[in-house]
């Protein structure tokens, strides 16, 4: 677009005669597309989206010039500009990452990674498949059947329902059962999950008064049956999955709550939050209340995650009394919260799997992460640090520590074992950037002055990837 000698600028002020220059300098759009189209790197793309990303480009440079951005106009840089972003629109900005972190459910990298049978439900159901379909009769089913059955077995729970997260499950319980009406909570309970949710917040939103018993660090029984009136609607336990209280403390047993519960004629509601059906303790790991031992212990509803220790998709489930979860189904925040069809195929996958109690330690991912042997975990570890090394990399195979993440385990170090790299021309931080910037990405932790990739959250048929990532960032930087 060319301009006339003593034109104003948008704010009205004329434009320096270099600006006019500059500005005539600047090609068409027709021109910019045709360069790039003539190059072939973006045919993925349609041309209107390549008009639409010149013009952008194109009016970014304009407003600099007329702002005052001394450089002249570099018809190859606006180009490969508009080609580079082109190509970043058109790939998925969703990727397959290597966690080396060592944190096993790293929330930012998705949580739990999915079984192999998990990942094939999936993209069975991502057609049309029978998500509301009785196939039998050919009547409508519900959604929740494909599920329902498994959880009832697994948990020894009377009925089950899912919907699209934890936190879903908590305000839909709380809107249901207990609108306009108190609900007891210890205040040591009180928890703030991911992303800065807090219990006293979720219970707001429910439209719930809460009443707290207690103190930070001890609660006893006769704090909750103080607290019960008429105007109580439930009493609600919250698992501290994600932080630990030791030292001077007290806590009231769910089978205590639950017959407290009963005499008072108010169901216990236990958001357990981490959801283990498997007892850790059997392979050596930290004790974790299991959902089967709430049901037992008395509890009228467990509400858990399925993508933290269970190992499945983002969901929230729920067990337990069946005359209070169909309260739940038939409110209208269900419609609101329930689950999709591809995280209920990949739930359903997961929790056949637990069917053989023996056999789900392999088969799920961040079982078999958090069961992996400090053995085999060195092995892996000397290996790939002998390839480092032949690249030109300082590296080392040490001992170091993950732990589960994800709000689960708190407080509870695992043994591992990982490589200490260090390269000859690069930072730590570099290091770590460069690996992070790899096709697939790596990420690592930087620790005293090395980056250190953990073992024990990478699986060990992702073992070749992350060599290749390393071999390639290595080259690139020998």
């Amino acid at each position: 677009m060319a301009h006339r000698a003593g034109e104003a600028d948008e704010e009205g002020s004329p434009l320096r005669p270099e600006a006019q220059g500059f500005l005539r300098q600047l090609p068409s759009v027709e021109w910019v597309v045709a360069q790039v189209e003539a190059r072939g790197r973006a045919a993925a793309v349609g041309r209107p989206f390549l008009v639409q990303v010149a013009r952008e480009v194109l009016a970014e440079r304009r407003g600099a010039l007329r702002r005052g951005a001394a450089w002249e106009v570099d018809r190859e840089e606006l180009v490969q500009t508009v080609e580079s972003r082109v190509l970043a629109a058109s790939h998925p900005s969703l990727r397959k990452v290597v966690n080396a972190t060592g944190v096993l459910l790293h929330t930012n990298l998705g949580r739990s990674p999915l079984a192999l049978e998990a990942r094939q439900a999936v993209l069975e159901a991502a057609g049309a498949c029978n998500l509301e379909l009785d196939l039998a009769s050919g009547s409508r089913g519900s959604r929740q059947d494909h599920v329902a059955e498994l959880l009832r077995r697994l948990t020894g729970a009377d009925s089950a329902l899912v919907v699209n997260n934890n936190a879903a499950g908590v305000l839909l319980t709380l809107a249901a059962l207990a609108a306009g009406r108190e609900v007891v909570v210890a205040r040591s309970e009180q928890v703030e999950i991911g992303g800065s949710f807090r219990m006293p917040e979720v219970m707001r939103a429910a439209g719930v008064r809460l009443v707290e018993v207690g103190t930070t660090n001890r609660v006893r029984l006769a704090d909750y049956e103080s607290a019960l009136t008429p105007e109580t609607a439930l009493v609600l336990k919250v698992h501290r999955s994600n932080f630990q209280l030791v030292g001077f403390v007290a806590d009231v047993s769910v089978t205590e709550l639950a017959e407290l519960a009963r005499r008072a004629g108010v169901p216990l509601v236990y958001d357990l939050g981490s959801g283990a059906l498997v007892d850790l303790r059997s392979r050596g790991l930290p004790y974790e209340p299991t959902v089967q031992e709430a049901v037992r212990e008395g509890a009228d509803l467990v509400l858990f995650s399925a993508d933290k220790l269970l190992g499945g998709p983002q969901a929230g489930v729920l067990v337990g009394r069946a005359e209070l979860l169909e309260v739940l189904r038939r409110h209208p925040l269900y419609r609101v919260v329930r689950i999709d069809k591809l995280d209920l195929a990949a739930l359903e996958a997961t929790l056949r799997l637990y069917l053989d109690p023996e056999r789900v330690w392999e088969r799920v991912p961040v079982l078999r992460m958090l069961g992996a042997s400090v053995v085999s975990l060195r092995a892996r570890a000397e290996e790939l640090a002998q390839k480092a090394v032949s690249l030109g990399a300082h590296a080392q195979a040490v001992p170091c520590e993950s732990e589960a993440g994800g709000g689960s385990l708190p407080g509870s170090a695992l043994p591992s074992w990982g490589v200490r790299l260090r390269h000859p021309s690069l930072s730590a931080q570099a290091l770590s950037a460069a690996l992070r910037a790899g096709d697939p990405p790596v990420l690592t932790r930087v620790q005293d002055e090395a980056v250190l990739v953990d073992l024990r959250s990478v699986l060990p048929e992702d073992d070749p990837i992350l060599e290749g990532s390393l071999v390639a960032v290595l080259a690139r930087h020998s």
